[in-house]
């Protein structure tokens, strides 16, 4: 199994980042959009559309209020993954703002590398939209 981690670094609260995060039915509008296009709710999870076009099933394993971690897994796609699984979280910085972990583990290892090139595709969007959060948070005290 391959593990494949990003983390990035931003300005945003961490409410206002966890805020963004739990709200797993606006992946398009609010974490990442451009890299998603659509997010439906399904019973236990959502159905992702991607700016590539490719469409999955992602099972939600668990939101954890209190450790601001978000889990869940992948069915569907045409991504040739047997194991799919991911999880992000959201630390407080010392110094002010947020670290985003996110961590994902997938089979066969050789998919690695790709699916770290999506992740990283991922993490520049949501960090995009991170910096949004933390200039309307500035505006608003």
């Amino acid at each position: 199994m391959t593990s494949i981690a990003v983390e990035i670094s931003t300005e945003a609260s961490p409410s206002a980042v966890w805020d963004a995060i739990r709200d797993i039915g606006a992946l398009h509008t609010r974490l990442v959009p451009g890299f998603v296009v659509a997010t439906e709710l399904v019973p236990g999870g959502r159905r992702v559309t991607f700016a590539n076009g490719m469409v999955v099933v992602e099972p939600v394993v668990s939101v954890n209020e209190e450790l601001h971690r978000l889990v869940w897994t992948t069915h569907g796609g045409s991504s040739g993954l047997i194991h799919y699984n991911s999880a992000v979280q959201v630390y407080p910085r010392e110094a002010g703002g947020s670290r985003v972990v996110w961590m994902t583990d997938v089979l066969p290892d050789d998919a690695g590398s790709r699916i770290g090139a999506v992740m990283r595709q991922g993490a520049t969007a949501m960090s995009s939209a991170f910096t949004r959060l933390a200039k309307e948070g500035v505006t608003q005290t």
